[in-house]
């Protein structure tokens, strides 16, 4: 399902109108636009598998192991759920998002999910390297405090830990504040998916929103930006060009899958030989 003259025509109607404005933090940004993420998904070749009438929207994936939905009719917390269907050789995982997860922050982690980064770094690198407090437990924080990264083990005999990224209003002494947003990975999602999104999570550079966007929130930081709005359409032009490319080059040279552990036999559980 490429994106098509119309679709990119309504993106740049969008943009042409607005003044651009550098806003930081990133995770105080507000959503901004979710066809960050369902423009490149559909760059990739994910295909629109729900009722193009509803406002709930399903892309699946090529090789129909992945499929996002987005439901802003939800009663959940979550608008966003990503699934992969577990295959021969890898485990199924999943990944949701909150109403107001910033769509870049998003866009991350389907990015790293179309064109796997050359290298798997540690998660916490690009945090770290942010100079996001580390506590005694694992669990991070933003500068400010409000953005926090935790890893929850399923239970004391577990060391699957899953990530739970939450974003909050400041609370009163040991009393959190509401939450503004959230993103769940379980267990078994790829490391190196977590990872993109902790990078583009930690990432000083502000994000576009449009002057005075009411979605920000009201402690965020937004400044004039040296961006015009042709230069933003552009970007996101390029970015969709860009994926259509290592789209068609991953295709083409898939990586090799990674072969399955042989289950461990157990001696004792071996049938006796017959003399």
């Amino acid at each position: 399902m490429p994106v098509n003259d119309q679709q990119l025509a309504a993106f740049a109607d969008t943009y042409l109108g607005r003044i651009p404005f550098d806003t930081s933090p990133r995770h105080l940004a507000g959503p901004g636009d979710g066809r960050h993420v369902t423009h490149g998904l559909a760059a990739a070749g994910w295909r629109l598998t729900s009722d193009p009438l509803s406002p709930e929207i399903v892309l699946t994936s090529p090789d129909h192991r992945h499929h996002l939905q987005f439901d802003p009719q939800s009663a959940a917390s979550a608008w966003w759920r990503l699934r992969a269907r577990p295959t021969d050789t890898e485990p199924g995982w999943y990944a949701e998002f909150g109403e107001l997860v910033p769509a870049e922050l998003l866009a991350g982690f389907t990015d790293a999910l179309i064109a796997p980064p050359p290298q798997q770094h540690d998660p916490w690198q690009p945090v770290t390297s942010a100079d996001w407090p580390r506590d005694s437990d694992g669990t991070a924080r933003s500068p400010d405090s409000m953005c926090h990264i935790e890893r929850r083990p399923l239970s004391e005999f577990s060391d699957r830990p899953s990530w739970h990224i939450e974003t909050r209003e400041p609370g009163h002494g040991q009393f959190t504040g509401p939450r503004i947003w959230h993103a769940y990975f379980d267990e078994r999602t790829p490391s190196r998916l977590v990872g993109s999104f902790l990078t583009a999570l930690a990432d000083r550079s502000p994000l576009q929103r449009g002057m005075y966007e009411r979605t920000a929130h009201y402690s965020a930081v937004q400044q004039p930006s040296p961006l015009t709005p042709q230069q933003v359409v552009a970007a996101h032009t390029s970015r969709l060009d860009a994926i259509r490319a290592r789209a068609r080059t991953t295709r083409r040279h898939p990586p090799a899958p990674t072969p399955a552990k042989a289950p461990a036999v157990n001696p004792a559980a071996r049938p006796m030989a017959r003399h």
